[in-house]
């Protein structure tokens, strides 16, 4: 396994990247539920809508809004701390890329917290429910911050 990693160093390193990106995953999963069923539920009667975000009542409303995104924070949070000590073993100063972990942070984020009421609907029509639709959009916004956020921690954040 050794050579192999020597060999293949990047293929490594994207490998421990999503490994390790499952604890930042399953942080994301746990404060989504912690958000939807506990934090929030006095929100999820009331509609959501400000500028591209449209939570109905009937994909969450504002418990999902709110679920969705304190669950994408505390994930990202995770995220960066494990990437930068684990995968990239990086040394370098926080101060000078950390503007840079944010904005992809922001931009991947966007993406995630406009995308669920749409996917979640989309699963509700296959007949799943609620609770389900949800943790398979979050499945999708997974895969999404995956595409976004390795290429730019491998060659900007973490180089």
């Amino acid at each position: 396994m050794k050579k192999w990693i020597k060999q293949h160093p990047d293929v490594w390193e994207f490998i421990k990247f999503n490994i390790l990106s499952n604890i930042a995953t399953i942080t994301n999963f746990i404060v989504l539920w912690i958000g939807s069923n506990l934090l929030f539920t006095s929100f999820s009667n009331r509609t959501f809508r400000w500028l591209i975000f449209k939570y109905s009542i009937s994909n969450g409303g504002l418990n999902g809004f709110l679920s969705f995104l304190l669950a994408y924070v505390i994930a990202q949070i995770v995220n960066y701390i494990i990437q930068r000590k684990f995968v990239f073993g990086v040394q370098n100063d926080i101060s000078k890329t950390l503007h840079w972990y944010i904005l992809t942070v922001i931009v991947a984020g966007i993406i995630s917290i406009v995308l669920p009421p749409y996917t979640t609907a989309i699963f509700q029509t296959l007949g799943i429910s609620l609770s389900f639709a949800q943790i398979c959009a979050n499945i999708i916004n997974v895969i999404i911050q995956v595409l976004i956020n390795y290429p730019m921690m491998k060659f900007v954040i973490m180089k």
